[in-house]
């Protein structure tokens, strides 16, 4: 029996790392739930507002998209395009080297860990800082977020207060206020020499022309405060029509993300220069890097996407596995369908992903923009097979598929599956069979009594 990559990752994960994944994503699925309950304890209303925004986002995207090009430029914003990530990496460094910048400060951004920016800009002499609390934790030991919200969820404060004491940003500390300070005076002197702020896009407002930033820590507001110059770059489904829509969003955005009413911040960027100790000037740049080929396809729906994780949180094997283990930008159910598509060429790389999924449904059930999910995977299972893709474990569920699909040979073998009982699995420890083993317990098998009590009952 052979495992999937995912399967070697869950067998050798660190227990504490897993109990760490499983109280997060518990406590922010429970959170949501009373967040919203709170808000709207009308029977229906929630589901109301979800189909809402899954109708904001079913609009004339091109048409968005082109009003917003056209007031961000009317804003004084200068608007670009990169068809890929390799595009969008060379613009913004064209751009920084244009200043003759050296420091950059970031705003979180999955679409810039999406192009990989980080490494490209040091890897061109450009010292690139995060300055979201989780995002800084988790770059200066040089890892990938495990969730597209909390990026350090898999991580512990003990944990944090070593590695914040081995890279010189504070003696060892493991109170959280005290590790959120020592990163607060860390993070001051990069605010202080920062030259450009990057950052992405919660949404962009087409009517507007306006740059909308969610965050919890201020480090929006305070990154644009010193540099001269402010990138901001997002794919093109981040475009809504206006700021009236963009309250459908924001009712579902901190509820479904963190369980809070709403974030703490809400920047909305409307061109630079026009408030005090603000970026001289702006760059807005649209990303495709795939989507128009997402967009043009069955997946479509996907694009919905608020970058919330809530279905990542309620999803049982993401608790178990943690983002890390999808070796992908984008993890959970999300990633299941996303990651794929937009490897391109390397879409056999992924193929394994749409078999980490129960089809529970958990994450339909979450998702603001009620976005089915769970056909979706289901419709990524078609497409690999479509495509011939060699994922591990195919002769296991070839085999299912055949007596599943075989009533005559599904009444032969059931009785027989009593004999599993009977097999000294505990001997079984060695090869894929035994890491499989690792993680998970056989039932108790008893075949055929259902069928003998129908006969008899039925």
């Amino acid at each position: 029996m052979a495992t999937q990559p995912i399967d070697k990752f869950c067998a050798d994960i660190d227990p504490n790392i897993k109990d760490a994944l499983t109280k997060a994503s518990i406590g922010s699925t429970v959170a949501r739930e009373q967040c919203l309950e709170a808000a709207f304890p009308e029977d229906g209303k929630t589901l109301r507002l979800r189909e809402l925004a899954n109708a904001i986002k079913s609009g004339d995207l091109a048409a968005n998209l082109e009003a917003a090009v056209e007031s961000l430029e009317r804003n004084g914003i200068k608007v670009l395009f990169a068809k890929d990530a390799d595009e969008a990496r060379k613009t913004i460094l064209e751009i920084v080297k244009g200043r003759d910048a050296k420091n950059v400060v970031k705003v979180k951004s999955m679409t810039t860990e999406e192009i990989e920016l980080n490494a490209f800009l040091e890897k061109n002499g450009v010292e690139a800082v995060e300055t979201d609390l989780g995002e800084l934790i988790i770059q200066i030991d040089h890892e990938r977020p495990s969730h597209i919200v909390k990026p350090a969820i898999h991580r512990k404060r003990d944990d944090i207060a070593a590695s914040f004491e081995k890279h010189g940003i504070a003696a060892y500390d493991e109170e959280p206020t005290h590790i959120t300070l020592n990163a607060r005076k860390y993070l001051r002197k990069k605010y202080f020499a920062a030259d450009v702020v990057i950052s992405g896009a919660n949404y962009v407002l087409a009517k507007e022309g306006a740059v909308v930033l969610a965050t919890n820590e201020g480090n929006a507001r305070f990154s644009m405060a010193g540099a001269k110059t402010h990138i901001a770059i997002a794919g093109f489904e981040k475009v809504i029509p206006s700021a009236r829509e963009l309250s459908v969003f924001l009712n579902l955005l901190g509820r479904s993300a963190t369980g809070q009413h709403t974030t703490v911040y809400t920047d909305f960027v409307a061109g630079a220069g026009k408030a005090k100790n603000s970026p001289e000037e702006m760059f807005v740049i649209f990303l495709d890097n795939g989507r128009s080929q997402i967009l043009s396809s069955k997946f479509r729906d996907i694009l919905k996407c608020m970058r919330c994780g809530a279905c990542m949180n309620k999803c049982p094997v993401f608790r178990l596995v943690g983002g890390h283990a999808y070796r992908a930008v984008y993890p959970g159910p999300l990633g299941i369908v996303l990651s794929p598509l937009l490897a391109g060429g390397n879409f056999e790389k992924y193929a394994d992903l749409p078999k980490a999924c129960s089809l529970c449904g958990g994450c339909a059930e979450v998702c603001p923009a009620k976005i089915p999910l769970p056909e979706l995977i289901v419709q990524m299972r078609d497409e690999v097979k479509r495509r011939h893709c060699k994922v591990p474990n195919d002769i296991g569920f070839k085999t299912w598929a055949v007596l599943a699909t075989s009533p005559k040979l599904w009444r032969l073998g059931v009785p027989f599956n009593r004999l599993a009982n009977f097999l000294p699995v505990d001997k079984f420890r060695v090869g894929p069979l035994g890491r499989w083993l690792k993680s998970r317990t056989l039932p108790k098998f008893n075949g055929g009594a259902f069928r003998k009590w129908f006969k008899k009952n039925g």
